[in-house]
C-alpha cells in the first residue's frame, strides 16, 4: 500500500489527484483486501485486532464509497459461511505496459488486478518513443474497443521501462539501450490518450520485482531481490514489503557494477561492466567466437542454419544437445552474475533470489552457475536458508507488476 510518508516510494500522485483518499483504518482493510485477493469479516477481526463492531462501521464505510463489495461466501468454521468481500472490479480499468529492449507487451484488467486482455509482439526500444508508445496505445484502444468501453474508464497505468527511471518524476535518466528517450515525458503522452488516469512509470525489473511480490512466490515475502537477465541485467529490490528504490530511483542498477576492469566496453561507456560481461549479447557474441574459433561443431551447424547469426536461444539449444562449449559459456556468465549477486547477499541477506528475463530459456545450468557462485562467495549466516530459482511467472512478471503498479496509484492513506 502506498502512502504518503515513504522515502522510498515517493508518491507519483498526491492527495489532489488521488480518486481513492482513505483514513488509516479503511487503508488497513484495502491493504489486506489487495494481498489477499479476497476476504471475510472474521478475517479482518482477527488481521486488525478490532471489535466486530468496529469492523462493521469500516467496512459498511468502503462498501458506501463503492471501493469493495460482496462476492459471495466463504468456508465455514463451525458456524454460519462468512460473506467474502473483494475489491470492486467494475469501478473501472487499470492498464500495465512492459516495455522490453526487444518487445512490447500491453494487458487491460479490472479494477481488481484480473486481466481481460493481453497482447505482445516485437518492438524495438531503439526507436523513438513516439513510435514505441504510439504502438502501446493503438494496441490500448483496440482492447478497449472490443470490450465496449472507452479511454474514460481508465483510472491507471503502470508503466515498465529498460532503464534508470526517476520513479517521482517518471522520466529516464542517461538510458544506454535508448538514449532517444532521455527526459521524455512518458506519462504525458499516455495522458493524452486516458486524461484521467493516473499514470506510474517504473524501471522494468522493479516491474517484475512487484508482479512477484503481488501475485507470485514473493507473496508475503519481506526481503527478496528480483534478477532480470536479458539484454542488460538488473535488480528489483524488495525491502520490509515494498519496492527499494533508494534517493532517486536508481537502487538495483548491478549490471553496471564492474567485473572486470579489463573487459569489454558497456553501453554506458565505462568498461567491464556486468550486463557487458554476462547479459544476453555477451552470450551471444560469446558463441559467435567460438564458431570462429571451431570449438563448437553444434553451434557452427546452427550457425550455418541461421546464415551466420546466433541468439542467446541458440546457446540453450547447443546445451539441450550436449554441447560442452555452450555448458562453458553459460557456466562463465553465471558464475560472474553469481559473484556479483554474493556481494548484495552478504550486503542485504534476502531470503530469496528469483531469476527472470529472456535468458531464463538456457535452462538449468544457468540457475545452477549462479547459485553455486552465490552459496561459494556469500557468508554462511546469509545463505542458511536462501532460496534461488527462476521465477514462477516467466514473461507475465512485467505486466502484472505494471497492473499493480497502477492500482497502487489510486490510493492515498491518511496518517
Amino acid at each position: 500500500m502506498k502512502t504518503n510518508n515513504s522515502n522510498n516510494n515517493k508518491p507519483v500522485s498526491d492527495i489532489t489527484r488521488s480518486p481513492f483518499v482513505l483514513d488509516a483504518h479503511q487503508g488497513e482493510i484495502i491493504r489486506a483486501l489487495r494481498q489477499r485477493q479476497r476476504i471475510s469479516r472474521p478475517d479482518i477481526v482477527n488481521i486488525t485486532g478490532w471489535s466486530r463492531a468496529k469492523t462493521a462501521i469500516e467496512i459498511n464505510r468502503l462498501l458506501e464509497m463503492g471501493l469493495i463489495k460482496e462476492i459471495g461466501e466463504g468456508p465455514s468454521e463451525g458456524g454460519r459461511r462468512p460473506r467474502l468481500l473483494s475489491l470492486n472490479d467494475e469501478l473501472g480499468y487499470l492498464v500495465g505496459v512492459d516495455i522490453g529492449a526487444t518487445s512490447i507487451d500491453v494487458a487491460l484488467a479490472d479494477f481488481a488486478g484480473r486481466i481481460l486482455d493481453h497482447q505482445s509482439e516485437p518492438s524495438d526500444v531503439r526507436l523513438p518513443p513516439e513510435q514505441v508508445l504510439g504502438r502501446c496505445v493503438e494496441i490500448l484502444l483496440e482492447m478497449l474497443e472490443k470490450h465496449g468501453t472507452s479511454p474514460q474508464c481508465v483510472l491507471g497505468v503502470g508503466v515498465g521501462v529498460p532503464g534508470p527511471v526517476e520513479f517521482s518524476k517518471g522520466i529516464l535518466v542517461s538510458p544506454p539501450l535508448m538514449p532517444n528517450w532521455e527526459g521524455y515525458s512518458i506519462r504525458s503522452y499516455f495522458q493524452q490518450t486516458v486524461q484521467s488516469a493516473l499514470i506510474v512509470v517504473d524501471n522494468d525489473v522493479n516491474i517484475m520485482a512487484n508482479g512477484e511480490l503481488r501475485v507470485g512466490e514473493g507473496r508475503g515475502v519481506d526481503h527478496f531481490i528480483f534478477v532480470k537477465i536479458g539484454t542488460g541485467i538488473g535488480a528489483g529490490i524488495v525491502s520490509n514489503g515494498r519496492i527499494h528504490r533508494g534517493a532517486s530511483g536508481s537502487a538495483g542498477d548491478i549490471g553496471h557494477i564492474s567485473v572486470d576492469k579489463n573487459g569489454p566496453v558497456c553501453r554506458c561507456g565505462n568498461i567491464g561492466c556486468l550486463e557487458a560481461v554476462a547479459a544476453g549479447p555477451a552470450i551471444a557474441e560469446a558463441a559467435q567466437k567460438a564458431v570462429l574459433a571451431g570449438t563448437s561443431p553444434v553451434l557452427a551447424r546452427i550457425f550455418q542454419e541461421r546464415n551466420g547469426e546466433l541468439h542467446t536461444e541458440d546457446v540453450g539449444a547447443a546445451i539441450r544437445e550436449g554441447d560442452r562449449t555452450a555448458v562453458e559459456i553459460v557456466q562463465f556468465c553465471g558464475k560472474v552474475i553469481g559473484e556479483t549477486l554474493a556481494s548484495l547477499v552478504n550486503f542485504f541477506n534476502p531470503s530469496y533470489i528469483f531469476v527472470g528475463g529472456g535468458v531464463t530459456h538456457l535452462g538449468d545450468q544457468l540457475l545452477l552457475s549462479i547459485r553455486q557462485a552465490v552459496l561459494k562467495r556469500s557468508l554462511p549466516l546469509a545463505t542458511r536458508h536462501l532460496v534461488i530459482k527462476y521465477s514462477s511467472l516467466g514473461s507475465k512478471a512485467g505486466i502484472m507488476g505494471a497492473i499493480y503498479m497502477a492500482q497502487d496509484q489510486l490510493f492515498w492513506v491518511m496518517n
